[in-house]
């Protein structure tokens, strides 16, 4: 199909636009944008001269797309806001492009990003990731396959969120969060293994219960993160499992340091 564009929105001549791509009433397309195959841009949304928007996506109502950073240090280099395939950017959610710190931010594919949701300057997201309204990440912070991130959840820079992670609705993220958990609680701990999304998403009985057993050892063990982590070495049917060797990865390159456990009070 060819490409729509209403008469009423206001296209660069300067922007790339794919084929059958539909651009709503009172968008705006800047110079310098680029729109995949497939992508559909809504009424009043816009489409920064940053924007690299691949093939299939659906970009809502009012929705911002590679505009300028809120990042004081910026001084209008030209950066970028790059998107996969295949998402779908709710109503008002603001993407903003990277800083000359890293040059881009970068989001991958078949992502859902819910209204209000907020994508600083420098974010890396992955693939399948799923964040509620109002969730909002600061510059720099990063989030693997598959996390889902609960509504009005504020993550601070820098922060990492491992794979097929769940954090609660409504709950400030200041650490790093590892991988197949759930995280709970003010402040943030973690809140047992996600083991409902692991199986629906065909991890093996076995993979299962070594996350159980590896995660037992790292926050109810009474050793701190440096010991746990050298226990879980010294099994070897633990550490044969790529799933455990994954958790082992993202403590180690940790900078913030991983949340804590649930501490009872006395």
């Amino acid at each position: 199909m060819a490409t729509h564009i209403d008469p009423r929105s206001d296209v660069s001549p300067k922007a790339e636009l794919g084929n059958d791509v539909t651009v709503a009433p009172f968008a705006i397309i800047e110079a310098g944008a680029v729109i995949g195959d497939g992508t559909s841009i809504a009424a009043n949304a816009l489409i920064g001269r940053g924007a690299r928007i691949g093939k299939n996506c659906r970009i809502h109502h009012g929705a911002i797309v590679g505009h300028v950073p809120q990042d004081l240090k910026y001084r209008d280099e030209p950066t970028t806001c790059e998107l996969g395939d295949r998402n779908v950017i709710r109503e008002y959610a603001t993407l903003h492009r990277g800083t000359v710190e890293t040059g881009k931010t970068v989001i991958g594919n078949d992502n859902l990003l819910m209204g209000y949701v907020h994508i600083a300057h420098d974010c890396v997201l992955g693939n399948n990731i799923i964040m509620s309204n109002a969730a909002m990440l600061a510059g720099h912070v990063h989030v693997d396959d598959f996390a889902i991130i609960g509504g009005i959840t504020p993550v601070h820079q820098f922060v990492h969120i491992g794979a097929h992670v769940m954090i609660g609705g409504g709950l400030r993220v200041p650490k790093d969060v590892p991988p197949f958990i759930r995280a709970a609680g003010e402040p943030l701990v973690f809140a047992g293994l996600n083991s409902v999304g692991l199986r629906r998403r065909g991890f093996s009985r076995e993979a299962i219960e070594a996350l159980d057993k590896t995660y037992s050892i790292i926050y109810n063990s009474g050793l701190n993160v440096s010991q746990a982590v050298a226990k879980v070495k010294e099994n070897a049917s633990l550490t044969r499992l790529p799933e455990v060797q994954q958790v082992l990865d993202f403590i180690g390159q940790s900078k913030r340091g991983i949340i804590t456990r649930h501490r009872d009070l006395h």
